[in-house]
């Protein structure tokens, strides 16, 4: 086996594994990521490493590949690392370093498969690429990872049912506010992780309107993140309670910024439809103010679990949505 003198302490020759020059033999990749001249002399060295940390060498590509690849939507998403044990001879694809120990070697993210040393895991950017076959489901995922994992600027869940919405249901009376049956909300949502864009939620499948609208609330009720943040909650609560209404507005305004871009994207395209919602209220009777009594719980929620904090803070929730709606606009 090889000793620890073998592997790169020089980080400048870690930063060549993760920035490949295209066309480089693989011969050559690997012998720079283990640190050793494979030539004349060390050409013996060759057929163990070939065996032992070839299938390395496409885990640090595709780390390499990931730094550069262009994403149209360059949302940053942090990695989701969890202790994983490695079974086999595994490099850091950070450092590239060799992984040593026999269990807990180091982390791997549950989002994208990135494998690290748990100490590299504090230095790697926030620039986790969730693999598509990483993500079991629609319903429940974190809201940043599933946009990343399909390179769309919004869920795909908000885009469809948005649009079904708005083409036979914005004069529906009571839009939002009535429910649709629980069942059939679940079918819409078993579709959803089950066949992606491909779900069909068209008039035939369901005929009642409010089955979508179900599916769309329950799909903001269940993110583990909200779309309004647990990091900027309070910051919200506070503006709301601010009584002059122009530095009202102005404090929403800056709390909107700290949003991450997948959750103020999401929230900008939700609130221009509830807008549209809104100006067919003589037909629907829903208001801005109806539909924050029904969105401020579902797209806001305090970071502790109380429900007396919870009951406190449902007026502002709903005067939150009312001015997003209100002066979708002015603020997004």
């Amino acid at each position: 086996m090889f000793s620890e003198e073998m592997w790169p302490e020089n980080e400048k020759k870690c930063a060549v594994v993760r920035k490949p020059k295209q066309g480089r033999k693989r011969q050559e990749l690997l012998a720079v990521a283990l640190g050793v001249k494979v030539g004349v002399r060390g050409g013996f060295l060759w057929p163990p490493l070939k065996l032992f940390a070839c299938p390395q060498i496409s885990s640090l590509v595709r780390r390499a590949a990931l730094t550069h690849h262009d994403n149209h939507f360059n949302y940053e998403k942090t990695h989701n690392f969890k202790v994983h044990t490695f079974r086999g001879p595994h490099w850091c694809e950070y450092c590239a370093n060799f992984m040593w120990g026999l269990i807990a070697q180091g982390v791997r993210c549950s989002d994208c498969g990135l494998n690290v040393h748990k100490q590299c895991s504090k230095h790697v950017p926030n620039d986790c690429q969730p693999d598509l076959k990483r993500i079991k489901k629609v319903y429940c995922c974190d809201l940043t990872t599933l946009v990343k994992a399909h390179n769309t600027q919004r869920p795909m869940v908000v885009d469809i049912c948005i649009r079904e919405i708005e083409a036979r249901g914005l004069k529906s009376e009571g839009l939002y506010r009535v429910s649709g049956f629980t069942e059939h909300i679940e079918d819409v949502k078993m579709a959803f992780d089950r066949d992606g864009e491909k779900a069909d939620i068209s008039a035939s499948i369901y005929p009642d309107i409010n089955i979508i609208t179900g599916a769309l609330k329950l799909y903001f009720r269940d993110l583990p993140i909200p779309v309004i943040t647990y990091d900027t909650y309070s910051k919200f609560i506070e503006a709301a309670k601010i009584s002059n209404v122009d530095e009202r507005l102005e404090a929403v305004h800056e709390v909107l910024m700290l949003l991450p871009p997948a959750h103020y994207e999401t929230l900008r395209y939700l609130m221009i439809h509830l807008k549209k919602v809104t100006l067919n209220e003589k037909d629907n009777f829903m208001n801005a103010e109806n539909l924050g009594i029904v969105f401020g719980p579902t797209l806001m929620r305090p970071p502790e679990d109380s429900t007396l904090t919870t009951l406190h803070d449902m007026r502002y929730q709903k005067l939150i949505v009312q001015i997003l709606i209100e002066n979708e606009d002015v603020l997004f």
